[in-house]
């Protein structure tokens, strides 16, 4: 099961359900009517292109439904904005902690995060190099290892995104990373494991 928190328009989930259909997928946005035209799309007979392995959810990042804890394989957060943003700039934040809660023990977040100084919501430097080594660092601190820091390519964009990093101009015009991450396994980190929310 992959959960997509901050889904927009929930067409890359579209897309990700046709190519993988032994895969239940799971869209989470805070704003129903991003995803009217796509759940709709999901609905349709199989024959007329929709996808039974497909639910959208209206919630908010902050306050996840709790009879998702631990069933998640994965979890992808593309391109978040506002608060979103800000938690994933913030591993430290309940709102992460609460994100991690919905995976399984062996599960991983897969996180496409650009940030520069003019997006206002993100209050914080450019995110280059750098920058996401140290959030890397801040990952470590709040109990998640990363298994994977790199740029964003242009594959990356055209998979994850539902079209918004194409109008970004990522990679070409703005910088994004590519961060895979994992629960560490000792009781040493600071996101608990199983708490229902």
């Amino acid at each position: 099961m992959v959960v997509d928190i901050g889904t927009g328009s929930g067409s890359a989930v579209l897309r990700r359900a046709a190519r993988e259909p032994e895969t239940l997928v799971v869209a989470i946005d805070a704003e129903a009517s991003a995803m009217v035209d796509a759940s709709r799309r999901a609905a349709r007979p199989t024959r007329r292109g929709g996808h039974d392995n497909v639910i959208y959810l209206v919630a908010a990042a902050e306050a996840l439904p709790g009879d998702l804890c631990g069933f998640a394989d994965e979890v992808t957060v593309i391109l978040p904005w506002g608060s979103l943003l800000s938690a994933v700039l913030n591993p430290g934040s309940a709102t992460l902690a609460g994100i991690a809660q919905i995976l399984k023990d062996s599960g991983e977040i897969r996180i496409l995060v650009s940030s520069e100084k003019r997006d206002r919501s993100a209050g914080e430097t450019d995110l280059d190099a750098s920058a996401a080594r140290e959030l890397a660092q801040r990952y470590a601190a709040a109990g998640f290892e990363t298994l994977e820091l790199r740029p964003a390519s242009r594959s990356d964009v055209e998979q994850l995104s539902s079209g918004w990093g194409r109008r970004l101009g990522i990679p070409e015009r703005r910088p994004a990373w590519l961060f895979r991450l994992r629960l560490r396994c000792s009781s040493g980190g600071d996101v608990p494991r199983r708490v229902h929310l």
